[in-house]
């Protein structure tokens, strides 16, 4: 009796635990968007590369400024032979050299002591387009970060779209499943007592098993999508994630979509080749600066002090330094063509991604008509199809119609409520398409691009 009890207790513990590991949340597409854009290491890393890119322009504009090297050095030396010649001592080699050995200074220790500036006064402008360059592709990369977010954002719009039609499918393939199971067990009973034959149940049994294999298909899809939606979140693995039509916000449709001119100026990648662009016919300019000569100011300070020999301080200098590579004259036209071909290559690449955006558009312009039109149809086919399926099951009844015309009509009814729900989700899906094709996904969530 004492372990039946444990044996219970242990049950219900079990119970609260799986009841707990299965956590259902209403979350709004709004606020899965949100998490989506704060959590997700596409976005992430995206925001991470803009980051890093400013950082590569910050240390090129620090090249602006002066370069100061301080150095020291102090050195041991080991009985230093030192001779020192003075103004009056003889250079002919025929002279007779007098051994001053004796004389020779001992020097143990050498200290030395630098400081130099150096600035640069011009390169060819070679320092002003490097900056420039690096500030737009800076630029590029965070236009790039905000492209991520609105692919980010639809990718949650298309689980939730996707989730809502299975978690639909499975309702709906629950009642049938229901209404099934009752028909295969009336049709038994009719069977039993030779009111119908045996060929109807087969059929009423066959249609049963086609509705629990579909529920099944059905349920596995809502597994798959919320397991992908919770990753996408970073949310826990089990966590059941309810989605309802009150879940999309009703302003939506209120938004309105840009003309296609309006739109390819909002398109972040579009605008991310702009960028590029800039970049590379600033870095022609910096290939080119290598045809000018540099010109820098430099100055500095030396102390030096040998033992028991010299001693050296306030030696300061300033000067001007000139250089110029004459061999760039022609090594260095290759680079220049390069870097002109690579800003073609760019502007191409602009020319066909704008007939892409176009076409994007009038894709998604003509699909959101056409769920709008599918979305009435369907609405009017489901009264439709109760309707014929309340006639046929009054005939079936009354002996006026056969087991095929029920089971028919019956499939007709479960399809027509299915494809309603499609096509309700379809409007909105196809909606936010347009908005995407038009760069204004994440905008119309009110949701600030950072």
């Amino acid at each position: 009796m004492r372990f039946s009890k444990i044996l219970l207790f242990g049950m219900f513990l079990f119970g609260i635990a799986s009841v707990n590991a299965q956590q259902k949340t209403n979350l709004s597409l709004k606020d899965a968007v949100s998490m989506a854009l704060s959590k997700s290491d596409e976005v992430n890393l995206a925001t991470t590369k803009a980051a890093t890119k400013n950082y590569e322009t910050q240390s090129v504009k620090m090249n602006q400024y002066p370069d100061l090297k301080i150095s020291g050095q102090y050195m041991r030396l080991t009985n230093a032979d030192v001779k020192l010649k003075s103004s009056e001592e003889s250079t002919d080699d025929t002279s007779t050299t007098t051994d001053n050995t004796n004389d020779t200074p001992k020097v143990n220790q050498l200290l030395l002591g630098q400081a130099s500036v150096t600035m640069p006064l011009f390169s060819g402008f070679k320092l002003k387009n490097s900056i420039a360059a690096s500030e737009n592709l800076y630029k590029a990369e965070v236009a790039n970060s905000q492209q991520t977010k609105e692919e980010t954002a639809m990718k949650v719009v298309n689980y939730y779209g996707d989730l809502y039609k299975a978690q639909k499918s499975v309702k709906l393939f629950q009642e049938s499943l229901k209404s099934s199971e009752q028909r295969v067990t009336d049709f038994t009973a009719m069977e039993k007592n030779g009111i119908i034959a045996r060929n109807d149940l087969l059929k009423a049994q066959l249609q049963l098993s086609k509705i629990q294999l579909s529920l099944d298909d059905a349920e596995k899809n809502v597994r798959l999508i919320r397991y992908y939606l919770n990753t996408l979140l970073k949310l826990d693995a089990n966590t059941e994630i309810e989605v309802t039509e009150a879940d999309v916000d009703q302003k939506l449709f209120a938004f309105g979509v840009q003309t296609e001119e309006q739109a390819l100026q909002s398109r972040k990648d579009l605008e991310a080749l702009s960028y590029y662009d800039k970049a590379n016919k600033a870095n022609i300019k910096v290939a080119q600066a290598d045809y000018y000569p540099s010109i820098s100011l430099t100055g500095g300070y030396i102390a030096l002090d040998v033992q028991n020999v010299v001693t050296v301080e306030n030696a300061m200098n300033v000067g001007v330094g000139l250089s110029y590579n004459l061999s760039s004259i022609f090594k260095n036209g290759k680079e220049v063509k390069a870097a002109k071909s690579r800003s073609v290559e760019i502007q191409q690449q602009q020319a066909m991604l704008t007939d892409a955006i176009k076409t994007q558009i009038v894709q998604a312009r003509e699909g959101y008509e056409l769920s709008l039109k599918q979305n009435k149809v369907y609405g009017e086919a489901v009264a439709q199809a109760d309707e014929n399926y309340r006639i046929v099951k009054d005939k079936y009844d009354n002996g006026l119609s056969d087991t095929n015309d029920l089971l028919e009509a019956d499939v007709e009814d479960l399809s027509s409520k299915i494809n309603q729900a499609y096509a309700k989700a379809n409007v909105v899906l196809k909606y936010y398409e347009l908005l995407e094709a038009s760069g204004q996904l994440t905008q119309s969530f009110n949701l600030t691009q950072n």
